[in-house]
This record gives structure tokens, sequence and C-alpha cells, in this order.
């Protein structure tokens, strides 16, 4: 199988995710539950995994304890939290396109923090990222508008709550993404990596344990089935076949393949949940995605194919 096609398949496990994300959640399951059991999940699997393989959990140490609490408490954690939440508050195809919003915060983190070089075009590409988000949320910002003309302060808001709660996901994977690549540069692998993030994601979410019990006592059975294939198909799956292709083809070209992502989530949230999109999110949607990929392009290292 080619890198390009690890990549499809990767970028549809993560489209599919919405559709049993969408579904619990409107079946009564809250957010903290399901990011909760996602991520036990998820580390029973990874522990599995290192038992089987004999591997040392050696990715733990004074240099990244603080790379991994932004990676695995604000970046896993917090941010799927926030992610899930607004996938109830507003329209989960827009939640997920706003997602291509990463690379901005991504390149200006790695800016600030790592002294990586911007291109003086980073900044066009932003203009027009930003662009593509007002036009995907600007039905939602009408009413907006329209309810404060009509002196309706008690108008539900709903979807831009969810915008808001999609953009701090966007800001703490972004994050996640930088400081991500900083312990890649000190060594560890995508393993110790994904260990650290799922193990410090998971203490993250305990407090919420603790806080409401019934997360963990009133799950039904049938409900955690469908977590833990939503934990595996776009946690382990998704994350295993991205890498796979990652190795085969250079970063670049893997950027491209990447914008299958929002084009299948677009196509399956049509076809399976009934989410349509207005000709003005369509547009916001193909700029913000062609503005991201070139941000993308421009910031990958150059490799020879």
């Amino acid at each position: 199988m080619t890198g390009i096609t690890f990549i499809f398949f990767a970028c549809l496990l993560w489209a599919a995710d919405t559709l049993i994300r969408y579904p619990l959640l409107f079946g009564g399951s809250s957010a903290q539950q399901i990011v909760l059991f996602e991520h036990l999940i998820l580390v029973t699997v990874i522990i599995t995994f290192f038992i089987v393989q004999r591997r040392k959990f050696n990715f733990l140490s004074r240099q990244t304890i603080v790379p991994f609490i932004v990676i695995g408490i604000f970046g896993s954690a917090l941010g799927t939290l926030a992610f899930t939440e607004a996938f109830y508050l507003a329209n989960p195809t827009v939640v997920i396109l706003l997602q291509k919003l990463q690379p901005l915060v991504a390149v200006t983190l790695a800016c600030v923090l790592l002294k990586e070089q911007i291109n003086s075009r980073f900044f066009i590409w932003l203009g027009l990222a930003l662009l593509g988000s007002l036009l995907l949320i600007w039905p939602d910002l009408q009413v907006l508008l329209s309810s404060f003309r009509e002196g309706d302060l008690e108008h539900n808001n709903k979807a831009l709550l969810g915008y808001g709660l999609a953009l701090f996901a966007v800001i703490s994977w972004g994050s996640a993404t930088v400081f991500g690549k900083k312990l890649s540069s000190k060594g560890l692998n995508s393993i110790d990596l994904m260990a650290g993030r799922f193990s410090f994601g998971l203490l993250g979410m305990l407090p919420f344990a603790f806080i409401t019990p019934t997360l963990v006592t009133t799950i039904e059975i049938s409900v955690l089935q469908k977590i833990a294939i939503l934990a595996l198909l776009s946690g382990v799956f998704g994350m295993y076949f991205y890498y796979q292709g990652l190795k085969r083809i250079p970063a670049h070209w893997a950027t491209l393949a990447e914008m299958f992502f929002p084009v299948a989530a677009i196509f399956i949230n049509w076809l399976f949940l009934s989410v349509a999109m207005t000709q003005v999110q369509l547009i916001g949607a193909a700029t913000l995605i062609a503005a991201s990929t070139m941000i993308q392009k421009q910031t990958a290292p150059k490799q020879s194919i």
C-alpha cells in the first residue's frame, strides 16, 4: 500500500469519527464521559502494547514533563473535550473544518518557542484562512447580529459558543503539535509520544471523574462499546495509518493527502447525519483548506521524492 493510501485511510477514519461521537452526544452521553473513557481505553491499549513488546516506559523524564503536560492535558484531554462539546452545540462539519486553523497556531508558536523562521507569504495565507473561517460561521454570526438589532438579548447563542470551543481545540492541538515536534527532536518516537499524550490526557480527565462520579458509575455497556470503537478507529488505527503514510512519502505530499479529511467529513456528515452547508460556508471551507494546505506545504521540510 502506498503512503498516500495510508493517509487516505487515516483521514477517512478521522472523518467517520463523527458517526459515533455525534450520536453519542445526542443519545445522552456527556462530552466529559466520552473523552474520559476514550483516554482510559487508549491508555489500556498502549500499556498492553508496551507489555507485549517488552518496551520500557522511558519516555518520561524531567525534560519531557512540561511538554507532555501541554500535549496530554491541554491538547489531548481539554482539546478533545472542547472539540466534543462543540459537536453538540454547533454544526459538526464546521467544527471539523475550523480545525484546519491548527497550522496557523503551530507555525506561530514554532516561531516564538522554537525560533523557526516565518515566510513572509505566511501572513497572506493567514488572512485567507481567517476569511475562510469567518465565512464558515457567517450564518450564525448573522443570527447573532440580528438578535442584537432586535434587542433579543436572551437569544440562544449555542452555535457561537460551540465555535469558541472549536477554536480552543485549535489552539490546544496546535500547541500540542509544536511541543510534540520539540520532543521528537529529542529522540522520542511516535509510540512514545502517543503513550505520553494519552497517559497525561487521562490524568487531565481524572478530576472530572472525581468531581462527577456518575461519569463512571452510570455508563452503559453499549455506550462503552461505542466509545471503544471510537478510540480504536480514530485514535489507534487512524494514527497508525497516518504514521505509516508519513514514513513512505515526503511531508509536503502528506499535507496534500490530508485535504481528503475535511472533504470526507463534509460528505459523510451530509450523507449520514443530514448536516448540510450553505454555499457561503462551502466557499469558506474551500478557502480555509487551500490556505491551510499552503501554510503546511511551505513550512514542511524539503525532501527529495
